[in-house]
């Protein structure tokens, strides 16, 4: 199990993280200290291609529907 150097967290620890549909990039950043960008990049490396694609799909969605959901509650 790799450890990222910089933080206390292993790389199959955070690839558990990012998948879960409920946590988002700004949890992510808050909890392990990564950005976006940051998470993408170790993702990447550490996926095969096929599970890095799918996972970026549904982090879109998932940033789509919370948007949604978002802007739905201010119409309310």
């Amino acid at each position: 199990m790799k450890k990222n150097k910089k933080l206390n967290i292993s790389i199959s620890e955070l690839i558990e993280i990012a998948w879960c549909d409920k946590t988002s990039f700004d949890d992510i950043r808050r909890q392990i200290g990564l950005n976006e960008s940051q998470v993408k990049k170790i993702m990447k490396s550490n996926l095969k291609p096929r599970s890095y694609k799918v996972w970026r799909e549904r982090v879109r969605w998932i940033k789509e529907k919370h948007k949604n959901n978002r802007i739905s509650l201010f119409k309310e």
